[in-house]
């Protein structure tokens, strides 16, 4: 069968072009940037938005998958546009073109639309299901599985040492491993099912938050952690300032689709499965749990370093332009060589630049060179004190030994930064 795949470079959409090629399918790629090394299409759903725009690419094609799928909005990319507009119009061409079967990869809870994100999957859902085609519209449950985004966000908040919880905790999720649902709709493209049907896709029962991250937390081969529960009012509030960053994994959309719940019968997944979808506790497998666990950790203890760094920065700015005695840090510049004409405009700018190098720690998105600077700013400080004031060595607080770790740490983010 030939199978035009949207989304083909996505979280689902990459495993599932793999998948479906393991089964002996064609699958034509449909992405922003096509390979040159397989059967692709060029699409762009901020942009493809008419019947017009797809036909000419459905010709041949057998049946269209559309794993296409954002969390959160970015500039063009809206849910109206990603989600309903462009899928719309993909499916418009399919029944025009004579594209019998269509899958339609939704998410659980679309059919509340109580969200931007599931009143957008809703309205394509229900355009679909009007057409003459054999349709089906899967609904997933939240998805683990490595490099996803729930799931870095579900084993960053499970491996913390106190784990926080949005109220009680108690509400109510029903993961699915990303290898059951690739298998799943594998076994439904093989399925042929005339007219159309909604499938949910989801874990072998319901669980509270709660026992869904200790069970996480288990699966990483974690002991069991403290837990606090967080009032709901403050959730909110800390994801209004979460959704500030465009990168950040929460924000108030998301945190009110957590609280709606996401729950279904399993049935449907047992069928196609042939078994029972795995439990929590098998999501991450033995021979891999120690990497796993550590990328668990870097996701908030570099996060958690970088800030830790910027403050150093920040805290020195603000010291040396007016908290500690200016008479002393112009005679700390005298003695290392600085005239006293000069030390005004020394200390003003030495401060202002620790003030700069602190707020560009925090903001800027590549900050290699920034740790460099970094790094060469502090040998600097480091040489000039050496030869100039060598008596800080024999420091009682050790000022400048501490300079040893704060280059480690940061030489230690160029490097992760460089993955």
């Amino acid at each position: 069968m030939v199978i035009l795949l949207t989304g083909a470079s996505g979280f689902i959409g990459a495993r599932l072009s793999v998948a479906l090629r393991a089964a002996g399918h064609v699958v034509i790629e449909a992405r922003r940037s096509p390979p040159d090394d397989a059967p692709a299409v060029r699409v762009d759903f901020t942009h493809d938005l008419a019947e017009r725009d797809w036909l000419p690419r459905l010709a041949g094609v057998d049946m269209v998958i559309n794993a296409v799928g954002i969390l959160r909005e970015h500039g063009s990319q809206t849910f109206e546009r990603i989600h309903t507009r462009a899928p719309i119009a993909l499916f418009s061409a399919c029944a025009a073109a004579g594209v019998r079967r269509v899958i339609q990869i939704s998410a659980l809870g679309a059919e509340r639309g109580q969200t931007g994100y599931f009143a957008s999957k809703r309205a394509a859902d229900e355009f679909l299901a009007t057409l003459p085609l054999d349709w089906t519209i899967v609904r997933p449950s939240l998805v683990y599985g490595p490099g996803g985004t729930s799931a870095r966000l579900f084993e960053m908040l499970a491996s913390l040492p106190v784990t926080p919880l949005p109220g009680r905790g108690d509400q109510l999720v029903q993961p699915i491993h990303v290898d059951d649902l690739i298998a799943a709709i594998v076994s439904l493209v093989e399925r042929a099912a005339p007219g159309g049907r909604i499938v949910p896709l989801v874990g072998p029962e319901p669980l509270s938050l709660r026992s869904f991250l200790a069970g996480l937390r288990s699966a990483l081969g974690m002991r069991p952690s403290l837990r606090i529960p967080i009032p709901l009012s403050l959730m909110r509030a800390g994801a209004s300032v979460a959704q500030l960053s465009p990168h950040s994994l929460l924000d108030r959309e998301t945190l009110a689709m957590l609280q709606m719940g996401a729950v279904a019968d399993a049935g449907a997944t047992r069928e196609l499965l042939g078994r029972n979808p795995r439990e929590v506790g098998e999501f991450v497998p033995s021979q891999s749990r120690a990497a796993a666990a550590m990328r668990a950790r870097l996701s908030w203890l570099l996060p958690t370093l970088r800030v830790s760094i910027a403050i150093v920065w920040l805290w020195t700015g603000v010291v040396s332009l007016g908290l500690y005695p200016r008479s002393d840090s112009y005679l700390l510049l005298e003695r290392a060589g600085v005239s006293q004409a000069l030390a005004p405009a020394m200390l003003l700018g030495a401060a202002l630049f620790n003030l700069a190098l602190g707020f560009a720690t925090l903001l800027m998105r590549r900050r290699r060179i920034l740790w460099l600077v970094q790094i060469a700013l502090i040998l600097t400080y480091t040489a000039i004190i050496t030869f100039r004031l060598p008596e800080f060595w024999l420091h009682p607080y050790g000022p400048l030994l501490k300079n040893l770790p704060m280059l480690a740490a940061i030489y230690l983010l160029y490097e992760m930064e460089a993955d």
